[in-house]
Order: structure tokens, then C-alpha cells, then sequence
């Protein structure tokens, strides 16, 4: 087989399939006694086992499992996919906190009407921004949590530039609302930190929740993409373990 050959299945250039074959995904090809390169089946599975790779553990791991098989590091290999595996139960562990929590703020009150769940003179969100000690009142806190959840990446005040005073504006005292709306309601604060950047970025629970819907999508690909990958990977491990001279691609 030619590189033309291998590089049509997937529509790639050949010398795509050249650079993968220099960067060790692909076995070393024999030459011709004029010094092309002759591919067989073995680096037909090779290529389709490195591609199917990429989509579920991204480029560089999909490089590195190839590159380890390839250095007979087979147990290299299959640990870094583990990696892969843990990572993929992690983020889905991560949207399903996320999702409880959205569901707990969207039970409580539509995110753009918490500050209502603080009832009081003080209710509504301020016009100007607050020091730490009067936020820390507004919320029936002491200021050392709300430092404490500063440092856990739930709030991110600026500081004014002449004291150095942390300085939070409606938005951080809105995102202080909701930690302290989800803290009560018994949230770590590594979930609350993810809910509350997720609803910064997006803007309300709403739009949250279709963000959340849209990484669902992505992580079901993925393990499906990982399904694909491992009955690629498996039947280019078991080529390779066949004597010279097997099957024709």
C-alpha cells in the first residue's frame, strides 16, 4: 500500500500519514529498493486506531497511547486511557452536581429574583459596590467566609486601587447571594464555585440549563467516541500480534 492509499480511507494528505508515521503513531514502513514507503494492513489498523483516538482522549493522549504501544509500553498505554476514563466520570460527577444545583436555585426562585430571598430593608441588590464588612452584614456573615470563598473561587472582587479594599460590585454581591443560597442547602464549595462561574458565563439559570444540556451531548459523545476507540485500538493490537505474512487489509 502506498501513502495515497491509506490517507483516502480518512481524507487526509499523504503527508499527513507521513508526519504520523514520523511521530511514532504509526509502525516504521518498509522501503522499496527506491526508497518509497510500503504500508500494509498493520498500518492501515494503526491509523485507524490513532484517528479514533483523537476524538475521545483529544490529540496529545491519543499520540502518547500510540507512541508507548509502538516503544512496547503497553501498560503506558492503557493508563493513560485510564486516565481518560477517570476524567470522563469526573466531568460527569461535575454536571451532575451542577445540575441538582441549578435545579435548587430554579426551585428556590429564578436566578434574576434571589436577591429576593433575603428579606429586609436591605433586600435587592445594591447601585454601588459594598466592602466586605457590609456585604458580609447584608448576608448574616463573617467576613472570613466570604475570604474563604474568595479563595475557593466562588467570588472575585477587584480591589480599589487606592486602599487595596476588595470592593463588590452588584454582580459579585449577586454571585454571594447564590453561594450563600446553595451553601445553606448543604452544596460544597468546589459545586458552588462551578455553579456560580457556569452562571456567570451564561447569564441565568436558563441559559444555564441548555449549557448543561449541550455538555451532556459532548460527554455522550465521548464515551461513545471511547467505545469506537478501544474496538479500533483492539483490533490493531491483535493484527499486530498475528505472524508475518496475516490477513490483507
Amino acid at each position: 500500500m502506498r501513502p495515497a492509499d491509506l490517507a483516502r480511507e480518512h481524507g487526509l494528505s499523504t503527508q499527513a500519514v507521513r508526519n504520523y508515521e514520523r511521530d511514532g503513531f504509526l509502525p516504521p514502513a518498509e522501503r522499496t529498493s527506491s526508497g518509497y514507503r510500503i504500508y500494509t494492513a498493520l498500518h492501515a489498523a494503526a491509523l485507524r486506531a490513532f484517528l479514533a483516538l483523537v476524538p475521545a482522549y483529544g490529540h496529545a493522549l491519543a499520540g502518547l497511547v500510540m507512541t508507548a504501544l509502538h516503544a512496547d509500553r503497553q501498560d503506558e498505554a492503557l493508563t493513560a486511557m485510564d486516565r481518560g476514563h477517570a476524567q470522563l466520570l469526573r466531568d460527569r460527577e461535575t454536571l451532575a452536581a451542577v445540575r441538582r444545583a441549578v435545579d435548587h436555585l430554579s426551585t428556590a426562585q429564578e436566578f434574576v429574583e434571589v436577591r429576593e430571598t433575603f428579606p429586609g430593608p436591605q433586600s435587592g441588590l445594591p447601585r454601588g459596590p459594598l466592602s466586605i464588612g457590609e456585604l458580609a452584614h447584608r448576608l448574616g456573615l463573617s467576613p472570613a467566609t466570604l475570604r474563604t470563598w474568595e479563595a475557593a473561587g466562588i467570588l472575585a472582587p477587584p480591589r480599589d486601587r487606592a486602599t487595596g479594599h476588595r470592593l463588590y460590585h452588584p454582580g459579585d454581591t449577586r454571585d454571594a447571594e447564590l453561594a450563600h443560597l446553595l451553601r445553606r442547602g448543604g452544596y460544597p464549595l468546589a459545586h458552588i464555585a462551578s455553579v456560580v462561574q457556569q452562571i456567570r458565563t451564561a447569564g441565568g439559570t436558563a441559559r444555564l440549563t441548555e449549557a448543561l444540556d449541550g455538555w451532556q451531548h459532548r460527554l455522550t459523545a465521548r464515551g461513545r467516541a471511547m467505545l469506537t476507540a478501544a474496538a479500533r485500538l483492539d483490533a490493531y493490537l491483535s493484527l499486530s500480534a498475528e505472524p508475518p505474512g496475516g490477513p490483507a487489509c
